[in-house]
């Protein structure tokens, strides 16, 4: 247990089940280069991470391919796969607790920021957030990495003792130990377990109501 001020959250696969959008986006991407892709668990693999590293890693697209990739991707995702995703069950009441508890409550995620926003509203949990902070769409910040040391930054976050970060891939849990700050992987989402628990979170939840267990 650990008196954490701050708690940091992802989007995807944390807050929100927004696999449908994204993987509609892929594979309306991915149709641009005559790939017809139904390899559900590669596909799993785009959510989270940045994309156009995902495209380089699963295609081997080049750099450039792969930012033309993304754009595609945004064709499809900014008119409907931006509405294609649910609210994990339970999440509302537990961010409710955590602001009733007092604690600073921010989004760090590899979304654009702007799709943040608009996601979160959607399901009426903008109001609990103090800060959301996503990557940028020109590709300046982009990365897990790139988005804590905005947030943080931006934040005046100094005391590294009293963040947890809270996400669902290795990306989450890698990216708070490059700051030193304490990380728990949600098994709920998109990660596999395996590639979590090489990551060595501190704590791991198996639900939302969980994440409440080991804050306090």
């Amino acid at each position: 247990m650990s008196n954490f001020k701050y708690i940091l959250f992802d989007l995807d696969g944390t807050l929100i089940d927004s696999g449908a959008g994204i993987i509609k986006g892929i594979k309306y991407a991915l149709r641009k280069y005559g790939i017809e892709e139904e390899n559900e668990a590669q596909l799993r693999t785009f959510v989270g991470p940045p994309l156009n590293q995902q495209f380089a890693k699963c295609y081997g697209f080049s750099a450039e391919k792969s930012i033309e990739a993304v754009k595609f991707f945004r064709e499809y995702y900014e008119t409907k796969g931006i509405l294609e995703n649910e609210m994990y069950a339970g999440i509302d009441s537990v961010l409710q607790k955590l602001k009733a508890q007092g604690k600073f409550l921010m989004v760090a995620t590899s979304k654009p920021e702007k799709f943040a926003h608009n996601i979160l509203a959607q399901h009426d949990l903008e109001k609990y957030f103090d800060f959301i902070g996503g990557s940028l769409t020109d590709g300046s910040r982009i990365t897990k990495i790139q988005v804590l040391d905005y947030v943080l930054k931006t934040n005046k976050i100094e005391n590294t003792d009293e963040v947890l970060m809270i996400g669902d891939t290795k990306f989450d849990i890698l990216g708070a130990k490059n700051f030193g700050l304490k990380s728990m992987a949600v098994t709920y989402g998109y990660g596999t377990e395996k590639e979590l628990m090489e990551a060595k979170p501190d704590f791991t939840a198996g639900s939302p109501q969980e994440i409440l267990w080991v804050i306090k």
